[in-house]
């Protein structure tokens, strides 16, 4: 196929300006191999950070007793170092979010997963509690990092009439890891098998060896060709394309359909912070709000929450610290399935509706299980059950807010919009919820767990009215047409009404 890129710039990596179909030629595209590969190498990541939070939250109680290797409290575990996991991916996030925007995602999703893998391996070494600390936050900055590059990237290459379900579903995947770190931990918590010492250190060490498989296959994960193009490599992006639909059109065996819409850009070696900020918060009031919602909502209930979970079932049900990784399992299905079915309707019935729906749906039913708990009407099994359904609609609402931030606003502002939403609203809720809540879930007094659950089920609540009013209907358009790029001409609208 002949080139649809007319550049008035030199040739090569000088930025000028040019007029393109690529974007379009990316959306027209069918379901391929090509986007598998997208799939696997990006969202399996996300199996890896479920598997890091679910193994800390349930080797709390394990690290607490007398034998472990290290003189750590079960309340430190799931209280301190759940927070700086956190505080270190808000940080990861603002620092690589800014480095993807600017150097482009592919370089960034490989560096951050390298870091996050050393981090996590020195955590399985650790002696003192400050060292389990410190590669706790650590791990949290190379997972934060993770968070911008490949959100972005995802969207970017996904074809608009699928990337709202492929968002989610990708997103949703934490929860695979969650189960498999569920069920690791029943198995190395066990002293039959591993002494009390060495067991959590292999759960740690056997994330590192499945992220350096992860590593291997993101390797053949492309830069996003929208990217490229706004910064002064419009022949890569081109040629990147051309191979792609030369690939898909041998696959199916047919052509392509033709690509419908061109858009004209000033090509940029860099885009400064100040622009990013005033373009976010001066031109689109609306969203940054629905975007900052949506996060704090979502971070209350999953960090300050979720982490936990197992010392509830402890503290209340008497459960050995050995066997709550059972019940996490269950919960963390719930979860996972979530995303993978409810995600197609936001690409039909819209994304307004859904996530709305969702957050609101979670955030009631999670005051009906604080109302059960309250008046003991629950068991272990019967709070795992509520738990679960609750999860089945937060989890597609917290994936859906990682959706919303990565394509209500301009491309240049992509990465560090998702670092700056997902950094303030996790600080929010999952710096101080984990502290706090830690106190009140092993306190061992019910309404002190009453009082966190329904905390947050009123944030969950309160993110979707603010959704039911804000949250822009982007299902099965551009990116381009959603958020108009800073570089495109003429100039993008500010923010309306309508979304």
């Amino acid at each position: 196929m002949a080139s649809t890129t007319r550049s008035s710039g030199s040739a090569g990596h000088e930025p000028g300006t040019l007029t393109t179909s690529v974007p379009a030629r990316l959306d027209r595209l069918p379901w391929s191999r090509w986007h598998w590969t997208i799939v696997i190498g990006l969202g399996t990541v996300w199996i890896l950070d479920g598997l890091e939070v679910t193994v800390v939250g349930n080797i709390a109680g394990r690290l607490a007793e007398p034998g472990s290797g290290l003189s750590i409290t079960s309340a430190e575990v799931t209280g301190i170092a759940a927070a700086v996991y956190v505080a270190g991916a808000c940080a990861g996030a603002l620092f690589f979010g800014w480095l993807t925007d600017r150097y482009g995602r592919k370089k960034l999703f490989i560096i951050t997963l390298a870091f996050y893998l050393t981090a996590t391996g020195l955590t399985a070494l650790s002696f003192q509690s400050w060292w389990f600390f410190t590669f706790r936050f650590l791990t949290g900055f190379g997972i934060g990092g993770e968070y911008a590059a490949i959100n972005s990237a995802i969207d970017e290459l996904i074809p608009s009439r699928y990337r709202g379900r492929v968002d989610l579903a990708i997103n949703g995947t934490f929860w695979l890891g969650a189960i498999a770190g569920a069920l690791l931990s029943v198995v190395m918590l066990n002293t039959s098998y591993f002494p009390a010492n060495v067991g959590w250190r292999l759960t740690f060490a056997l994330g590192v060896v499945l992220g350096f498989v992860i590593l291997l296959v993101r390797r053949n994960v492309p830069e996003s060709p929208r990217w490229m193009l706004i910064h002064g490599h419009s022949k890569e992006a081109e040629d990147l394309l051309a191979s792609v639909e030369a690939k898909i059109r041998k696959e199916t065996g047919r052509e392509l359909p033709p690509a419908k819409g061109e858009i004209t850009i000033r090509q940029r070696a860099t885009i400064g912070f100040g622009l990013i900020a005033r373009t976010v918060f001066r031109e689109y009031p609306r969203r940054a709000w629905l975007g900052l919602s949506l996060f704090i909502g979502q971070a209350f209930l999953y960090n300050a929450i979720t982490f936990g979970f197992a010392s509830i079932l402890t503290t209340f049900y008497h459960v050995p610290s050995d066997r709550t990784g059972y019940y996490f399992a269950v919960i963390a299905v719930g979860n996972l399935l979530g995303p993978v079915l409810l995600g197609p309707l936001f690409d039909t019935v819209g994304r307004r509706p859904m996530i709305a729906g969702t957050y609101i749906g979670s955030g009631l039913l999670l005051f009906g299980t604080a109302w059960l708990f309250h008046s003991g009407q629950l068991t272990a099994n019967t709070l795992t059950a509520c738990w679960c359904v609750v999860l089945f609609f937060a989890s597609t609402g917290a994936s859906s807010a990682y959706l919303t931030v990565s394509e209500i606003f301009p491309m240049e502002t992509r990465a560090m919009a998702i670092a700056f939403f997902y950094a303030l609203g996790t600080a929010a809720g999952g710096i101080t919820g984990p502290l706090v809540f830690a106190k009140l879930t092993q306190s061992g007094d019910n309404g002190d767990t009453v009082l966190a659950f329904s905390i947050g089920a009123a944030l969950m609540t309160v993110a979707g009215l603010v959704a039911a009013f804000l949250a822009v209907p982007a299902e099965r358009r551009s990116l381009e047409d959603i958020a108009t790029p800073l570089s495109a001409t003429p100039a993008p609208v500010a923010d309306t009404p309508a979304g």
